[in-house]
This record gives structure tokens, sequence and C-alpha cells, in this order.
């Protein structure tokens, strides 16, 4: 189903660099499981030119029966899913960074009134799965740090100021704030590429003149904030998390110019079962309880 999948998206895109970018793998992966799904059917699919690629006559046949057959795939998934956890009655709350704010008793909680009989189990993701385990179907619903890749809808939750983890002995740690063009330069500490936007937001890409310079790759907040700590490099992460993740070799300063960053409840687009618009709808509701603004 994953080459289908694959092969829907470049024939969308008309682009195999687009489609990667959309898909979060990388170009030459995709490019092999396309010719995977050629070798397979035995059949072209698209026609390669240098600037731009075009559906062949097979693959203008393949793309109807494609996306129908990945929709049909989907649809199937979820039933199977829904019909497990109401077996189970668990759903997984899948979470990069500490979830913290007060949101796990308050929505822990309002479950147990709405959902009585129901568990939530909670699941770290590493950073270079940006869907938060839900494409994986790991995870029923989430709670991250927008963007989000296509296929999940989002509601947010609270927003908070982008601050940066410095070492103990930086030269900006005894400045009560900084501005970006202070950090700018600096060695950064970033997401794998595979998180795609999520690691272009946490390095500011859009406001930077050149590219950050990058200090090293980390799949989890730890790994990052041992990489500060070391002086390898700084990192951006939500007000919120300065305390969740407080250590004595890093400080943590507000960054005064920088917009802020949206916490977020996420869900796989079309998942329609009732314990998961609960989880949703009690999260959203909960922000207001909880200290994420």
């Amino acid at each position: 189903m994953q080459d289908l999948r694959y092969f829907v998206a470049v024939a969308e895109e008309l682009s195999f660099t687009r489609a990667a970018a959309r898909l979060f793998v990388s170009q030459p992966a995709l490019s092999k499981q396309v010719g995977r799904l050629e070798a397979l059917l035995r059949a072209e699919l698209f026609v390669r030119g240098h600037r731009r690629i075009a559906l062949t006559a097979a693959g203008a046949a393949l793309l109807p029966r494609a996306r129908a057959l990945v929709a049909e795939w989907d649809a199937a998934v979820d039933e199977v899913r829904s019909a497990a956890a109401a077996d189970e009655r668990v759903l997984t709350v899948g979470f990069h960074t500490r979830i913290g704010r007060g949101l796990v008793p308050a929505v822990t909680a309002t479950m147990q009134e709405r959902l009585p009989g129901w568990t939530l189990q909670f699941r770290q993701v590493p950073w270079d799965d940006p869907a938060v385990g839900l494409a994986g179907g790991g995870v029923d619903v989430a709670v991250a740090w927008l963007p989000v890749p296509p296929g999940l809808s989002s509601r947010t939750i609270g927003t908070e100021e982008r601050w940066v983890a410095l070492p103990a002995g930086h030269r900006l740690a005894g400045r009560p704030s900084v501005r970006f063009a202070d950090i700018e330069d600096e060695p950064f500490v970033a997401l794998p590429a595979s998180a795609g936007p999520m690691r272009a937001f946490w390095l500011a890409a859009d406001r930077r003149r050149t590219p950050a310079r990058i200090a090293g790759e980390a799949t989890t907040a730890d790994e990052a904030f041992e990489l500060v700590a070391a002086g390898a490099g700084v990192v951006l992460l939500a007000a919120g998390n300065t305390a969740l993740y407080a250590r004595p070799d890093v400080v943590h300063r507000p960054v005064d110019d920088l917009p802020p960053a949206e916490l977020a409840v996420v869900w796989r687009t079309g998942d329609r079962r009732t314990a998961v618009r609960i989880v949703a709808d009690t999260c959203f509701h909960c922000r207001t309880a909880a200290p994420v603004a």
C-alpha cells in the first residue's frame, strides 16, 4: 500500500521533490519505491524529463484505482483500530516533548466522566516521526507542536513564546532575554531532516538571512539538551518546556522577537471514532484550565 500511496503523491504533485516533501521522505527513497512499483507492474508510470514529469498512459490508468485503493485501505484501518480500541477501551496519546501544563490530570479526570471504563496510555515518539505516531497507527491522538504533516487535523490548545536553551557558560547566559539576531549565527541543534517543516520552525528558518549552522541533530529533547550542555550548540524551545526540562548546566532565555509556538491536539483526518473525538474535545476545552499561554 505504501507503493501506491507514494505513486499517488507523485502523480498529484507531478514532482518527485514536492511529493517527497509532502510525504516527509527523502527523494531517493521515494524514487526507489516508485521504481519498485513500476518493476512489479512491468510498466513505466511516469515520463521523466529534465525539469518536469508526466503520467504515462499506464500511470493515468492506475491513478484513479490507486486513489480508491488507498482510501479503502485507510477506511479499513480506521475500522479495525476502532474495533480494537472499543474492545480494549484504551486510547494511546502520542507526544514528542513532555506534555505537562496541567493537561494530563485535567484530561484524565474529564475522560473518567465522559468515557467511563476507558484508559489513556501515553507514548513518547521521537522527532524523526513528524506525525507523532499517528501515521503508523501506534497512536490514536497526539499533543504536539505545530506544524504537523498533511493528513492530520488539529486544534490549537495554547500558544507559548519561543525561548532559547544555552550552555550555562554562554556569553548570553547573563542577559534576561535575547533577540534572534543575537543567536542567529550560533551553531544550532536541529531536529532530524525527516521532521520537515517542524525542523524548519524550531530553527526559525523563515527569519534567517542565511541557512542555520547545524551543530548536530537530536531525535528527542533529552538528546538536544545534552548537546546544549556540552556546548555544541543552542536550541529553541517553548516557554513552558523550560520548567519541564530544567537542568543546572543549561539556561533558558526568551527570544523577544520570534512569533510564538502553537501547541495542538492532533488526530488523523477522517478518524471519526467517538473516543478520539471526545479526547480531542477534552484537550481543547481543558486549555483554559491549563497554563499553556
